[in-house]
């Protein structure tokens, strides 16, 4: 079987939605590190600002750009601009993403379409930009950002966890088409990260990693290539096998894990 395509910095440039901090900002500075030239978008254009200058000294560079996932039509203009006056892009990190913790009451309903909107729709609208380009291309290489919290419904997270399992499914079910069309698709599912969106928890987060690090494996594994990129393994083992168990085992183990108080 012919291995599917990896992107390289001399192919063209490689794409970073929400790139003004957090994993999307430490994977735009680490594909800069390895040579690419990094298209970051985001809403913050003070934080993009800075983030081309740090990357001012890389072998790469960075090319900022102010948009919003959300807005459809504004994504696809700035991308037809860039394609023409920088070339194609053929490397995509759709990381674009937002977390509020959230309980069963008061429910938040306003809160959790906004999730959606950003979590998925945001990944939604850059697939619509990409993947015609790409196929017409015959290559190109697009990793969605997920979340270990996508495997299993985790508790305060609700929307996020529902929003990242949409985004494995998704990926799932496009990767059977993709393969054919020249196109790698791959999902990244994250464990905890010292970010901005992990410092609103309040309970522990095991194997918590730096940004730096998980930059590096993210990076890595667009270079290594296969469908699934995840860390740290420790946790991602155990929310695959949590997800396996019956469920009244399952709402038992996570109960005592989160400190939440035992069924009635």
């Amino acid at each position: 079987m012919t291995a599917l395509y990896r992107a390289q910095p001399q192919d063209g440039l490689a794409w970073v939605t929400g790139a003004s901090s957090g994993i999307g900002r430490g994977t735009a500075l680490e594909l800069a590190r390895r040579g690419f030239r990094v298209l970051a978008t985001a809403r913050s254009i003070e934080a993009l600002e800075t983030l081309v200058e740090e990357a001012a000294a890389l072998p790469g560079s960075i090319i900022a750009r102010c948009v919003d996932v959300t807005d459809a039509e504004l994504q696809k203009r700035t991308i037809d601009e860039i394609e023409v006056s920088e070339g194609p892009i053929v490397l995509a990190f759709l990381n674009a993403g937002i977390y509020w913790p959230m309980r069963a009451h008061p429910f938040d309903a306003t809160s959790f379409k906004k999730v959606f909107d950003v979590n998925v729709g945001g990944v939604v609208n850059g697939l619509d930009v990409l993947l015609d380009r790409m196929t017409a291309r015959g290559r190109g290489q697009i990793a969605i950002n997920a979340s270990v919290a996508g495997y299993i419904g985790l508790p305060r997270a609700p929307a996020y966890s529902s929003s990242k399992a949409a985004l494995i499914v998704m990926a799932e079910s496009l990767k059977i088409e993709t393969d054919s069309l020249g196109i790698t698709l791959q999902v990244v599912n994250p464990g905890f990260v010292k970010t901005p969106l992990t410092d609103k928890n309040d309970h522990p987060m095991p194997f918590l990693m730096e940004l730096d690090d998980a930059a590096r494996f993210i990076c890595d594994g667009f270079q290594r290539g296969g469908f699934e990129i995840t860390f740290p393994w420790q946790l991602s083992r155990i929310l695959k096998f949590l997800r396996l168990l019956p469920y009244e085992t399952y709402f038992s183990l996570i109960r005592k894990a989160t400190g939440l108080p035992p069924k009635p």
